[in-house]
């Protein structure tokens, strides 16, 4: 059994940085990950890649042979990518073993985790390969900065989750940016009639009923809630990855090891 984490997020959002912070960590921690590139137009890594998308096809290709423009493009990189899992994927999948735990870098073009149905299609290949898959859903948490930008944001990270039917853990990134971390603190745990509150303040009374249906769906049923993650501090990144090891039970259906001995022959 192999293992693996999807991290996607909107553009911006830290994904790649978190992959260069997170494979630093294992390697202090003497622990092997390797990181996987699936964005076509990624040009720099901070990071040793394992698999690289563009080894198949690179955006400025398809873009300029297609006439395509960036979004159109990447799309398509996307579903050529679908087309080839059974060639190329499963070619590089064959170089790794049980256990290998391996991260996808992935684009951040939402739609592409939101209703297209590529990454879907990429999990369930991997699933048939016996790869357990965790999404990671990263949140610029300078975007939290109020009740309308907190409740945009979860009903895209809910919106993944519906799409991908995945174990989910949604990370608030670049928390060491943030200049007064009380204001994104309040809404990791909101209260549903502060929210309601806070919406009916922001937006017109029509919406109201809306409002008060969107904070209950976040409160009621636990479906969206984010950790921090402070990239500048090792016991957050150790706290992000436990968890994530947690939702993919990495480690557990290890075996025992007994160190085998003959006792000596008495004479």
């Amino acid at each position: 059994m192999g293992y693996a984490q999807l991290v996607i997020g909107p553009a911006g959002s830290g994904k790649s940085t978190y992959c260069s912070c997170l494979y630093e960590h294992c390697v202090t921690s003497r622990r092997r990950i390797d990181i996987v590139n699936l964005d076509p137009a990624a040009e720099k890594f901070d990071y040793p890649v394992a698999m690289d998308i563009r080894e198949l096809i690179s955006l400025d290709d398809a873009m300029e042979e297609l006439n395509l423009g960036p979004n159109g493009g990447l799309v398509y990189c996307m579903e050529h990518l679908e087309d080839n899992l059974d060639d190329w994927l499963e070619e590089e999948l064959q170089h790794y073993l049980d256990n290998d735990y391996l991260v996808f870098d992935c684009p951040g073009q939402i739609e592409l985790f939101t209703h297209i149905p590529f990454l879907k299609n990429f999990v369930a290949h991997l699933q048939r390969r016996n790869f357990t898959v965790c999404a990671v859903y990263l949140l610029d948490s300078q975007f939290v900065t109020d009740v309308t930008k907190y409740i945009s944001g979860c009903m895209a990270c809910l919106s993944a989750m519906v799409q991908l039917e995945l174990p989910h853990v949604n990370i608030l990134s670049k928390m060491d940016l943030v200049p007064n971390k009380k204001e994104v603190e309040e809404y990791l745990n909101p209260e549903a009639r502060v929210l309601v509150s806070e919406l009916n303040r922001n937006m017109a009374p029509k919406f109201a009923k809306l409002n008060k249906a969107l904070a209950e769906v976040i409160e009621e049923y636990s479906m969206v809630n984010f950790i921090p993650l402070d990239l500048r501090k090792e016991s957050s990144i150790q706290y992000v990855l436990s968890t994530i090891d947690s939702c993919i039970q990495y480690g557990e259906d290890a075996d025992v090891k007994v160190r085998d001995f003959d006792p000596e022959d008495e004479e």
